[in-house]
């Protein structure tokens, strides 16, 4: 198993807006989607996550996991298979999120019939 040990990048500029910050890291049409994809505690293989994530394509998946993974908010870990399994989970700073993850899931329980 090889495990990414890559630390999370650091704004080039220091942000001095904590809404400002939290959106540069979140902002993306379907991070918070595979955040919440990944609350359950348990790794998640790549396919499972293209499964749960409705309309995503690999390439996005990809892209947004190796931000998310740069952030620091996901860990990803390789293993020495054939193909490689590789899998995917919150680190300890993605979870974090689950408080605001629920805040959200609650504000969209509350209002999505609205109208």
């Amino acid at each position: 198993m090889i495990m990414s040990g890559k630390k999370p990048k650091k704004p080039k500029t220091i942000i001095s807006c904590p809404v400002e910050y939290a959106v540069s890291l979140l902002s993306g049409k379907y991070k918070l989607r595979i955040l919440h994809a990944l609350t359950s505690g348990e790794p998640k293989r790549f396919k499972v996550l293209e499964r749960a994530i409705t309309g995503i394509s690999p390439t996005m998946l990809t892209t947004q996991l190796r931000e998310l993974e740069a952030d620091g908010l996901v860990s990803r870990t390789v293993f020495a298979t054939v193909p490689p399994t590789v899998e995917y989970k919150l680190t300890e700073f993605g979870l974090t999120t689950l408080p605001m993850m629920n805040e959200i899931k609650n504000w969209g329980l509350a209002h999505r019939n609205r109208g």
